[in-house]
């Protein structure tokens, strides 16, 4: 496999991994911190499995943070955020 489909593979993976994951809470901002942190950790996962694991923490953050931060509790509802338990 090429560097580039295997980068592209990840990268796709990476962006499942934060959708699926992401947005806990009801308030814009609970929803897009818990994806940034629940993204950076699936980035930081594969980025380790490819040798750049902060690389991949930022693009799972960033993916994260944005799917949170767009989506609303009746898309994605994972319950209430550790912080607001």
């Amino acid at each position: 496999m090429t560097d580039l489909k295997r980068s592209s593979m990840i990268v796709g993976i990476a962006a499942a991994l934060a959708l699926g994951l992401s947005a806990c809470g009801e308030t814009k901002g609970d929803r897009a911190a818990s994806g940034a942190a629940i993204g950076g950790a699936a980035g930081l996962g594969v980025g380790a499995l490819t040798g750049s694991p902060l690389t991949g923490a930022a693009i799972g953050a960033a993916g994260g943070a944005a799917t949170g931060a767009l989506t609303d509790e009746n898309q994605i509802d994972l319950g209430k955020p550790i912080w607001r338990k």
